[in-house]
Order: structure tokens, then C-alpha cells, then sequence
């Protein structure tokens, strides 16, 4: 019996369910919009909405809390960083549309037509 069910586990392990909520929120991030299963979106919401929060803040320690949640900010390729370009666009973009709002800044869409080959319902 779980008595504190703290958020949706999504059958994964810790370190993928983190893993997986920082590359969906990086691609939210990146492209405006993702097409997932509506677990995986319904647990990812509060990861984005979070991160957008943080960035209407403005201060050193948000943008260092933001670099947390969404991962290292090294990569392989010199002078590819998705994590700074990330955040870049959180900055200059999501947190000024979103300086009046209190909260609420992702919408999920449930599709017509569920994506071929997997049963499961997408959003």
C-alpha cells in the first residue's frame, strides 16, 4: 500500500524517469511543443512549469537551479550546448510571455488519431 503517492512513476527508475523529464522538457524548450503519451506529458508539466518559474525570477540562483533540473551543461560536440541554448530561450523568450501568469504555462492536447503502432493514448 503506498501511502504517500508522491507523483506518477511512469514503471521506470529514478534515474530514467529524470532522465527522461529533462529531455522532454529540453525538447518543450527547444521546439515550443512535443508529441508523447499523455503519462509521460501529465508528469512532465510540473518539471517545464517549474523551470519557467524559476526563469521569471531572473536572479544567479534561479539560472543555477534551472541548470539542475535540466542536466549538465556539458556535451560531446564542441560548441553544441542544447542545455545553454535552452536557456537562452527560456530567458529571453518563455519568461517575459509569461511575466503576468501565476502558473498554468503548458496545455495538453489529446490527438484525434493515436500515433500507429503503439496503444497507447497519446497527448
Amino acid at each position: 500500500m503506498r501511502h504517500a503517492k508522491a507523483g506518477d512513476k511512469l514503471g521506470v527508475l529514478p534515474s530514467h524517469r529524470v532522465a527522461l523529464l529533462r529531455n522532454l522538457t529540453l525538447a518543450l524548450i527547444e521546439h515550443g511543443q512535443i508529441k508523447t503519451t499523455t503519462r509521460r506529458a501529465k508528469a512532465m508539466r510540473w518539471y517545464a512549469e517549474h523551470v519557467v518559474t524559476l526563469a521569471k525570477r531572473g536572479d544567479l540562483a534561479s539560472r543555477r537551479q534551472i541548470v539542475k533540473l535540466l542536466g549538465s551543461t556539458e556535451t560531446n560536440k564542441p560548441g553544441h550546448n542544447r542545455i545553454r541554448l535552452a536557456l537562452d530561450k527560456v530567458y529571453s523568450d518563455l519568461a517575459p510571455r509569461f511575466k503576468d501568469r501565476q502558473g498554468g504555462y503548458t496545455q495538453i492536447f489529446r490527438l484525434a488519431d493515436p500515433r500507429v503502432g503503439i496503444a497507447l493514448p497519446c497527448a
